[in-house]
């Protein structure tokens, strides 16, 4: 009879094919995510101009999908600690899909609304839980980089709402954008077949058969037997609640993060709602707006890519902050009047500093957070963030309707960037003291 350590087994175990395969799932879950998120940007021209409404009405519009994610977060994170990462992820992804294909449907703005509110709490739902699930099959070594890759899909859906909005919206109508979330719909089946519970949460549950089972599955090279016991060692906490993330010298690191995480939120929605409608305004063509939103989400995905690769080499926080003094400059340079070549090139760099920084964000809080309070600590994080998601289209819509100069506008929404430059140096440098602490002799 053996004990194997769940922790010490995958960290210094090879990367095998039971674990890329739960990053194809994941990154498969976050493709469906990050087309319903951006999608809601595509059609947002056709919105204005069938309903009529006023760009402070427009990015109301557009913060209801925003306010679900948040309460989504806040709810299903919190429930998976209790009842498993795949029942949220199930749960999550159903709603917001048969929500998304429902919404294409809806005859007046407050339908959308509410359709939206509902695909949003899914979305929120199943970001922190596939986050988590993602973490926890991951060795330490390559955590940043499996967790960033799978997180790449979310990125990938938006290309997808990108290119399909380009063909569908002018031959179909906006409400066929909706209308294709059916598909994913249809593999949800195949997704729960293939995808892993926690094997952490199976061991806290003393499921002992279940989670021998996957070992060996994930380690078959390693034969597991029936009298074999599987731990999971982390630091116990005796609950799951809120009040955990701050305690054990957690509470002003979680703070810089949810900072970082309200103002990158707010940057990501603020840029994917706004900018096709901005770009038509200032002479580009449907189809150039559109290509924008490509060119954010392809530069989110090699970001979160490259982020997560250099991350796992010199440490998440200290890219994090670099990418959040670049997201700046980029955004920033967008109003200036730049060339085609080099405004596409800016927002290239905005996608890749913003999208791909919130993904490294969700990497960061994994990795601070243990087991028992991890999807937690990644739901109310990303709570938070939801907030700023919220403020962006918001304030994206008000600001805009002042009609102030196109530079001054994209001065002001570099601000974020920059406070997350400065709430992130913090974080590192809390890191930095705590692991120096840790490792001083007693």
């Amino acid at each position: 009879m053996r004990t194997i350590d769940i922790n010490e087994a995958i960290d210094e175990g090879p990367f095998e094919r039971f674990q890329w395969k739960i990053v194809g799932l994941c990154g498969l879950l976050l493709i469906v995510d990050g087309y319903d998120v951006f999608v809601a940007g595509t059609v947002l021209p056709k919105l204005i101009a069938e309903w009529g409404l006023t760009k402070p009405q427009a990015g109301a519009l557009q913060a209801w999908a925003l306010f679900g994610m948040m309460f989504g977060a806040l709810i299903f994170g919190p429930l998976a600690d209790k009842f498993g990462r795949k029942k949220g992820i199930a749960i999550s992804f159903l709603l917001f899909t048969t929500a998304t294909i429902t919404t294409g449907f809806a005859q007046s703005p407050q339908q959308f609304e509410i359709l939206r509110f509902l695909a949003g709490l899914g979305c929120g739902g199943l970001m922190p839980n596939a986050v988590a699930l993602m973490n926890e099959y991951a060795p330490k070594r390559l955590r940043s980089t499996m967790v960033a890759l799978m997180f790449s899909g979310y990125s990938i859906g938006g290309m997808v709402a990108a290119s399909l909005g380009i063909t569908i919206i002018p031959a179909f109508g906006w409400q066929w954008m909706f209308f294709v979330a059916a598909i994913p719909l249809a593999i949800l089946p195949f997704i729960l077949w293939q995808l892993p519970e926690s094997l952490g949460f199976l061991v806290r549950q003393n499921r002992q058969t279940e989670a021998r089972a996957i070992y060996a599955k994930l380690y078959p090279a390693q034969p597991i037997g029936d009298g074999d016991r599987l731990v999971f060692t982390e630091t116990k906490v005796t609950s799951a609640s809120v009040a955990e993330l701050f305690r054990q010298d957690r509470g002003s690191r979680t703070a810089m993060v949810w900072v970082s995480f309200f103002c990158c939120l707010l940057l990501v929605y603020l840029l994917s709602s706004w900018l096709p409608k901005v770009l038509q305004e200032a002479g580009y063509a449907e189809r150039a707006s559109l290509l924008s939103l490509f060119s954010l989400n392809f530069g989110g995905m090699v970001g979160a890519i490259a982020g997560g690769r250099l991350g796992d080499r010199f440490g998440l926080p200290k890219v994090v902050v670099c990418f959040f003094a670049a997201a700046a400059v980029s955004i920033a340079l967008i109003g200036t009047g730049l060339p085609a070549s080099l405004l596409f090139l800016s927002v290239f760099v905005a996608g890749a500093t913003t999208i791909g920084t919130q993904i490294l964000l969700y990497a960061s809080v994994a990795q601070l957070y243990g087991l028992s309070i991890r999807s937690t600590g990644l739901g109310w994080a990303s709570g938070v963030g939801r907030i700023g998601a919220i403020v962006g289209p918001t304030f994206g819509g008000y600001l805009l309707a002042q009609e102030l100069p196109l530079q001054q506008n994209f001065m002001l929404f570099a601000i974020p960037a920059v406070v997350s430059t400065f709430a992130m140096t913090a974080y590192s440098v809390l890191s930095t003291r705590k692991a120096a602490r840790e490792l001083a002799p007693a």
